[in-house]
């Protein structure tokens, strides 16, 4: 079955697989591209690299605080389409400035906050329009199919990232990572069809001909809180989302310092590099796979509670990691397992988020939840860059791998053997 065909899901799911897919491959084949540039090619140390990751994310997040409201009373294609085309631009400005030997750190950086800040909007403008594209009972079998194509990216496109740096230089996999984005954008225009009306002022007396509803409301102060009012009134969704910020942050933090540590210290070739990250993710292919009929046997909240449980155990172990073939054959290992565990537990909950969020404030939510979870690594990342400068990347990872396994505590507790699923909060 072809991804543009979409399966049981119609055919304007499928162009928004496609579009999805090939904006996926497109960062797989850049995995790491950024860290890469930064050490190879302008001399970065892991203060620096850090920096890169935590900037982009916290000042991207800044500003993308009041385009939730923004993306929220405006139809959602053409969000989508804008923001594919931002980052097209940004990121083609990074192979432009080294064919011209003028690329900096700073530039570097500048691309980094656009980008985070245009792949907030894109994704809360995306969780929304997919609300209203698939049925509830099919949102988890879409998203499903998005975090399986996420992983076989991840698994093919850093090995053919490493190859093409290797041959046509550092900053190659940047411009295939924007042309991406181009070719998503037109799959997005290729979807068709209408799209649901934004949400208007609902404080507007209601008439028997509205005015047009396309037409943007104004912003409200009030609209930038309304995500985070969503998310903090329901319990579980509070704990997910505590629980999710921690996760993430102590992840990603060390993601750069591993980059450090292989590359530089433990002299790995970026094709390992990139091998060693790429192959774990048939993990990812067999949790997505399975997420749909784990939630079927056990439960939703049972399968986020024990897969939750599951992916914290696991990157502790990147403190051991060695030269050689016994270091790559552990960090396979380690990431096979870790992957495994995020690919069932990431599509159940982005599920359980759309299930329990009312469809008048679905990007308002998402862009907190992304607002908050950016700033969250940008903070975390920044300290783990200084704690590694102050001792060494390996003490950096080991700790952010022994608090991990302290994370389980924020998860929502089972309220019974059964695990059952939650009844949506009444929205009327």
């Amino acid at each position: 079955m072809g991804v543009a065909g979409g399966g049981k899901l119609g055919r304007r799911f499928g162009w928004l697989w496609a579009s999805y897919a090939v904006s996926s491959y497109g960062t797989a084949l850049g995995f790491g591209a950024f860290p890469l540039i930064a050490v190879l090619v302008l001399d970065s140390g892991p203060a620096q690299v850090a920096a890169l990751a935590a900037t982009g994310r916290a000042v991207g997040a800044l500003l993308a605080v009041p385009l939730g409201p923004w993306v929220e009373f405006r139809r959602k294609r053409p969000v989508m389409v804008a923001m594919d085309l931002v980052r097209f631009a940004a990121l083609m400005s990074v192979p432009a400035a080294f064919a011209f030997g003028r690329l900096s750190f700073a530039q570097l950086l500048v691309v980094s906050v656009v980008v985070a800040a245009a792949n907030i909007a894109f994704n809360a403008a995306g969780g929304a329009y997919l609300k209203t594209l698939v049925p509830p009972k099919d949102l988890l079998i879409a998203n499903g199919r998005f975090e399986s194509t996420t992983w076989t990216a991840t698994m093919v496109g850093p090995p053919l990232g490493g190859a093409a740096i290797a041959i046509l230089g550092p900053v190659t996999t940047v411009a295939a990572d924007a042309v991406s984005y181009l070719l998503s954008a037109a799959g997005i225009r290729a979807i068709g069809g209408s799209e649901p009306s934004p949400p208007r002022r609902a404080n507007l007396p209601r008439r028997a001909s509205p005015p047009r509803a396309a037409t943007p409301r104004r912003l409200r102060a009030g609209d930038l809180l309304e995500g985070w009012r969503a998310i903090l009134g329901q319990p579980t969704l509070r704990r997910l989302f505590f629980n999710s910020l921690t996760v993430n942050s102590l992840i990603m933090a060390a993601e750069p310092l591993l980059a450090v540590l292989l590359l530089g210290s433990l002299g790995w070739a970026p094709w390992q590099y990139g091998l060693a990250f790429a192959l774990p993710c048939v993990g990812g292919l067999i949790g997505s796979r399975l997420a749909c009929r784990l939630v079927a046997r056990f439960g939703q909240r049972g399968v986020l509670i024990v897969s939750g449980v599951s992916r914290a155990c696991w990157p502790v172990g990147l403190a051991f990691v060695q030269p050689g073939v016994p270091g790559i054959a552990l960090v396979m290992a380690i990431q096979f397992g870790l992957v495994t565990c995020c690919a069932v537990f990431n599509p159940v909950l982005a599920t359980y988020r759309l299930e329990h969020i009312a469809p008048d404030r679905v990007a308002r939510t998402l862009t907190s939840w992304s607002v908050s979870s950016s700033a969250a690594i940008a903070a975390v990342t920044a300290s783990w860059g200084l704690l590694a400068a102050l001792t060494t990347p390996r003490t950096a990872i080991a700790v952010a791998g022994l608090l991990l396994l302290a994370t389980p505590l924020l998860l929502p507790r089972a309220t019974s053997s059964s695990c059952p699923v939650e009844d949506p909060p009444d929205n009327t």
